[in-house]
């Protein structure tokens, strides 16, 4: 007998899980161009991608895009595929959310799920597509995804730990660049913070975001060859400098 157990081990002793999906919450902000006669930021509005479902369990309802993970892959790869597979996205932010395990979440037996999140451009979106899993695939309010439409298995709970934690990190980390084009002015970057967190007002947003010592260099201005600041009137009368995001996370604490 080996000294660790090995040759006595017996993995049919144990029961173990009739399914291991991976579940992803995409998120896209939309953008709709207002019509003024003065230049404007666009509409806004954060969206999450649901597909509905053609069979059985819940055939007809909507649900998160995801899939069962195979012995040959990681639960993170099988998101990946998963959302390419069932949205024809591919790329963009994917992150880990956290595992849903309530006993009876899943009427074909004892299913373990692994929920992700993705913050995808709405571009990205143009091409997609859904699988033979699912009949259709559209975007949604946040209102009409958690008060509107009655969800698959415990979907409306992940969505809304979703939501709570891209609410976290659009606050403390820089993740509004996966909303944002390379080049942004300020009010475009406070927008997209705002869309994410309506709770969010911050007056002197410009003033603290450029001189603040714990944001310092997360943002750059942007220059051309030569030098010279490039700015931007596309959404203001008068130009507005044109920003992008470092490389630089910044290591902040609620007690600074």
């Amino acid at each position: 007998m080996s000294e660790n157990g090995e040759q006595t081990y017996n993995a049919k002793k144990y029961r173990t899980p009739d399914g291991v999906p991976a579940d992803i919450v995409m998120f896209t902000l939309t953008k709709r161009e207002r019509k003024t006669v003065t230049k404007t930021l666009p509409l806004r509005e954060l969206k999450v991608m649901l597909v509905r479902r053609k069979k059985w369990p819940y055939a007809g309802m909507w649900a998160l895009p995801g899939g069962f993970c195979q012995e040959d892959e990681s639960i993170y790869d099988a998101a990946t595929r998963e959302l390419k597979e069932e949205t024809g996205v591919d790329g963009g932010h994917l992150e880990y959310l956290g595992v849903y395990s309530t006993p009876g979440r899943d009427p074909r037996g004892w299913i373990i799920s692994h929920a992700f999140f993705a913050l995808v451009e709405e571009w990205m979106l143009e091409q997609r597509q859904a699988s033979d899993d699912a009949g259709e695939v559209g975007l949604f309010t946040l209102q009409e995804a958690l008060e509107e439409l009655e969800l698959a298995f415990d979907h409306h709970n992940i969505i809304t730990d979703a939501y709570l934690r891209i609410q976290q990190q659009m606050l403390q980390t820089t993740i509004a660049r996966q909303f944002l084009p390379q080049h942004f002015t300020l009010s475009e970057l406070y927008q997209v913070i705002q869309t994410v967190v309506p709770e969010f007002k911050e007056p002197n947003f410009i003033r603290k975001i450029t001189s603040t010592r714990s944001r310092q260099g997360i943002l750059k201005e942007v220059r051309d060859e030569a030098g010279n600041p490039l700015s931007s009137n596309q959404y203001s009368q008068r130009p507005a400098q044109l920003y992008t995001f470092t490389e630089h996370e910044p290591l902040l604490s609620i007690y600074t």
